[in-house]
């Protein structure tokens, strides 16, 4: 009776030891809608309906995770020959189902986020606008992953802005900027990661704070602002300085603009990996412009 015992004990044992470690492989993660998502094991099968996120899953080295993206995720190379399942915003629903994915990575923004989970499939949002939510996202991507320092790859980006920033020379300094992300108008404002990478640049943004991260601007509000130098990406410069009153702004006069092609606008627009390298286009920019200071 007592080996009996005994054995019934080392059976207890053995079987709390083993929830034990079905609890550790457990993971949950809170997104930035503040849901939180359980997931019983690492996903395996990824879909990401945002560009700066799929570039992240593929920095944390795990690419091969990805079984499909949004049809603007076009960076590294690998990605273009995965199944597309339309925008970010309004994906095709039957084929991110058909993908039998472990999770969507998605933005906040996107609409489809309750209709997936509705579909049983589960989905972690995350939309990083400045340098901080950037960080957070790696952290939190690399949590999802199960992928460890994930902060590693931050260092390297917060090591390479600083490299673009120290490159320019002082006159750089106090430079005013206006950088147009889309041409309705809407600005990259100061607290975006578009913002505050020209502020470490150096460089002084004409759209405050107080107006928020991409606003949508009035035109007259930059002719009022008079920039020196206009960042813009090819695909919104089509028109600009036809605008009324632009042709009299001191950067259209000197003809100090900067217009990215559509690779580099992929990279400087993006909050994720390629943030440095962002950086350093803006960085080049601002170098080249001195020569036509007045």
């Amino acid at each position: 009776m007592k080996k009996l015992y005994q054995q019934l004990l080392l059976c207890l044992a053995v079987a709390g030891a083993l929830m034990g470690a079905g609890a550790a492989q457990a993971l949950q993660v809170t997104d930035d809608r503040g849901v939180v998502v359980n997931f019983a094991q690492t996903p395996q099968r990824i879909v990401s309906l945002l560009p700066s996120l799929t570039e992240t899953v593929c920095e944390l080295g795990q690419c091969q995770r990805l079984v499909g993206v949004d049809r603007f995720s076009n960076y590294p190379e690998s990605v273009r020959t995965l199944p597309q399942v339309g925008g970010g915003l309004d994906p095709n629903i039957e084929a991110i189902v058909a993908l039998k994915p472990d999770v969507v990575l998605m933005a906040t923004s996107s609409r489809v986020g309750e209709r997936l989970q509705s579909l049983g499939i589960k989905v972690v949002a995350l939309e990083p606008k400045s340098h901080a939510d950037v960080k957070r996202v790696l952290e939190k991507i690399g949590q999802v992953l199960e992928v460890p320092d994930a902060q590693r790859v931050w260092r390297v980006i917060d090591a390479g802005v600083l490299a673009a920033a120290q490159s320019l020379p002082a006159s750089v300094k106090n430079t005013r900027v206006y950088f147009e992300v889309n041409r309705a108008p809407y600005a990259a404002g100061a607290t975006s990661f578009i913002g505050e990478t020209l502020t470490r640049l150096g460089a002084q943004n004409i759209v405050p704070a107080s107006l928020g991260p991409f606003p949508k601007l009035n035109p007259e509000y930059v002719v009022r602002a008079n920039p020196d130098v206009i960042m813009v990406g090819d695909r919104n410069y089509a028109g600009m300085e036809g605008r009324p009153g632009w042709s009299g702004i001191r950067a259209v006069k000197e003809r100090r603009l900067c217009v990215f092609t559509v690779a580099q606008s992929d990279v400087v627009v993006r909050p994720g990996p390629r943030m440095a390298e962002g950086a350093r286009i803006m960085a080049q920019c601002l170098q080249a412009m001195q020569g036509k200071a007045p």
